[in-house]
């Protein structure tokens, strides 16, 4: 959406090709061609006659959609910018400096190794084809609608700020000083904006983050102050909690949020001499939480993942118990 506004307030000629679930909220000079990306017989009716100067695919998860994306765009567009993940860098890392020649290896999260594969097609057509494609992989981008956390349930972030806000203890990978990188979206729509219609880019994998980096210790503190109450932090290692969890925390911690990471954008900032992310990740935290607290609709209640993390810290305590008992 943040990339929607922009493009729409510098006066592109925007498509948005999607079921139509948000339409009501885009700016008026925005069109829309309502349509499953999955019908792709329907959607290439839709698309007879029309040309573009840059495709952006924001939901390719697995080769076989980009696959249905190359025929359906091939010979359409000047630019093609798939959305890949930062988390397909090589974990763990030989080093923290992350750049775009840091090589691409996660074997602990399937997500990941899919965005490597559908990364590796898109080169390949580029490469035999001349299929234009730019390959973009942002790290961890939030938007008013969700708080970037390590460990949270299937309904996203709202349980989480609900037990910080209602003094419960809140669960934290590690010791929490482990570096991370959280980037705001409106931030994050400046850089991929300025791609568009470079044709250095055509060819090249970028990543697109803030430059600040920021221990998880800080990130928890930021929503505890935007709620004006104590965070009581309850300190898990993110080893035990990929054994324990209910959720897929081996993927998300071990092969992505546990890892320091600094990221080296000096690749993008040539081609975008003027982009510089300006929301700090407490300003960006502080927006988040108010705009949450402000709109009920995004208060999802997520009582499975309460549960659980209340059944975590019982059983550590029990533990450190058991083991003060046998000392």
């Amino acid at each position: 959406m943040a990339i929607t506004r922009l493009l729409a307030s510098r006066g592109d000629e925007l498509f948005l090709l999607n079921r139509g679930n948000r339409n009501k909220e885009l700016p008026e000079n925005v069109k829309t061609i309502v349509a499953d990306i999955n019908d792709e017989e329907a959607v290439a009716k839709k698309l007879l006659g029309m040309n573009f100067d840059c495709v952006g695919d924001f939901i390719g998860f697995v080769p076989e959609q980009i696959e249905r994306d190359f025929r359906l765009f091939s010979g359409r567009t000047k630019q093609f910018i798939y959305i890949s993940s930062a988390s397909a860098y090589q974990k763990p890392p030989e080093s923290h400096i992350i750049s775009e020649d840091t090589p691409l290896e996660n074997p602990y999260w399937e997500y990941s190794r899919n965005k490597i594969a559908c990364e590796n097609y898109l080169m390949e057509k580029y490469r035999k084809d001349g299929f234009p494609v730019t390959i973009v992989r942002p790290s961890h981008t939030y938007d008013e609608r969700r708080v970037p956390l390590g460990v949270h349930g299937r309904n996203g972030s709202w349980q989480v700020v609900k037990r910080i806000r209602e003094g419960k203890k809140a669960i934290i990978h590690g010791d929490g000083t482990s570096l991370w990188t959280i980037t705001h979206n409106s931030d994050f729509a400046k850089a991929y904006a300025g791609l568009i219609g470079k044709p250095e880019a055509i060819g090249q994998a970028f990543h697109i983050t803030s430059d600040e980096s920021v221990s998880w210790n800080r990130i928890y503190q930021a929503i505890a102050d935007a709620l004006g109450v104590e965070l009581k932090p309850y300190y898990v290692a993110s080893q035990t909690l990929a054994d324990i969890s209910d959720y897929d925390l081996t993927g998300s911690l071990i092969g992505d949020k546990a890892n320091s990471v600094i990221f080296d954008n000096s690749k993008v900032k040539r081609i975008v001499p003027d982009f510089k992310a300006e929301i700090s990740a407490e300003e960006g935290v502080k927006m988040t939480v108010k705009y949450i607290l402000e709109h009920p609709e995004f208060q999802t209640d997520d009582p499975e993942f309460d549960i659980w993390c209340d059944k975590v810290i019982t059983a550590l305590e029990g533990a450190k118990e058991t083991t003060r008992c046998l000392k």
